[in-house]
């Protein structure tokens, strides 16, 4: 227990930056793949993009092909109808398309979005995830359902981008979910956080475990193990934080 303790307090002066963890997750795109980005550090993938890549982001708002996110150092370039699901207003690029709220819905549940990157609370060690909470009054506006049920279930690939710990030091992988399940269960393929990358191994509905893939600069891995305190392999393939 006090060996936790002292990582926990390690890990909240030496974690990787919320930037950090959007390059990580970037790598994971190919040419072409149209991909979801949730709330929260996932909204900052989009600015990772490796040059030669070229993503087709997708707004469940009904938006697509959209480019990087527009700061405030920018803001005479913002048009207030160009925004992405996570209400960051986003350039525009040529071939961008504008469409309704039910085809953008109808991309996720047919199947045409190749990933979807979401943020939340826990993950389990089964693939289960949860970002809603029944809580009232509401903490802060990103506590709701939103489009997540359909962004676990609908894209091809499932990838979670989260802190590892929460504000109370508490591991978000855990070995069943403690919060309310998102979408369905086991949907879930990859979790990058800013201690590790972690594989949940088994197809979609049928996962059986997870695999630690990476693991930040100067940590080893029996102490995100302690930090996490869920079962997990480590594969001949093991790796420190690929960026």
């Amino acid at each position: 227990m006090e060996e936790r303790e002292h990582l926990v307090e390690r890990y909240n002066t030496e974690k990787l930056a919320p930037a950090t963890i959007a390059l990580r997750v970037a790598k994971e795109f190919k040419d072409g793949d149209i991909v979801n980005l949730g709330r929260g550090i996932p909204g900052l993938v989009g600015n990772f993009v490796p040059l030669g890549v070229d993503i087709f982001w997708h707004g469940e708002n009904g938006i697509l092909g959209y480019g990087a996110a527009i700061t405030l150092d920018d803001w005479e370039d913002i048009d207030m109808c160009v925004h992405n699901s996570s209400i960051q207003h986003v350039r525009e690029r040529p071939g961008m398309a504008i469409f309704d709220f039910g085809d953008a819905f109808g991309m996720l549940r047919g199947g045409h979005v190749d990933a979807g990157v979401l943020g939340g609370f826990q993950v389990s060690g089964k693939g289960d995830f949860a970002n809603w909470a029944f809580e009232y009054p509401v903490p802060n506006w990103g506590i709701g359902i939103g489009g997540a049920f359909e962004l676990i279930v609908g894209p091809k690939r499932c990838i979670v981008a989260i802190t590892h710990l929460d504000k109370y030091g508490n591991s978000k992988i855990v070995k069943e979910l403690t919060m309310p399940l998102s979408g369905a269960p086991q949907q879930v393929d990859l979790i990058v956080t800013d201690l590790a990358v972690i594989e949940v191994k088994g197809e979609k509905g049928k996962k059986e475990g997870l695999v630690l893939k990476e693991v930040a600069p100067g940590w080893t891995i029996d102490e995100v193990k302690t930090l996490t305190g869920v079962p997990m392999e480590i594969p001949p393939d093991f790796q420190v934080y690929q960026l």
